[in-house]
């Protein structure tokens, strides 16, 4: 996890966050997010980065739509984030 970009982290989290969510539902939360558009040369490359790092599946729901999960291990990088941020953030 401490090799991902923040803009991966941000991609796990709003995978997390849904069910199985398609590469362009990922763009609009992200684009919410940050307030400016997301462009697929940013988005589609940073997904197979996480789906080689073996933290998200990568299916397929028609011959033009994939969909996003997160695998046992990206929960575990995850929770483990989450664990030792609780350290320096107690709201």
């Amino acid at each position: 996890m401490n090799d991902l970009t923040g803009f991966q982290r941000d991609l796990l989290y709003v995978i997390a966050g849904g069910e199985e969510p398609h590469g362009l539902a990922l763009k609009e939360e992200l684009e919410e997010y940050y307030e400016s558009e997301v462009h697929h040369g940013r988005l589609y490359p940073n997904l197979d980065t996480l789906v080689e790092k073996g933290l998200v599946d990568k299916g397929q729901l028609d011959q033009r739509t994939n969909y996003y999960s997160l695998t046992r291990r990206g929960r575990r990088e995850l929770e483990a984030r989450r664990e030792w941020e609780d350290q320096y953030v107690d709201f």
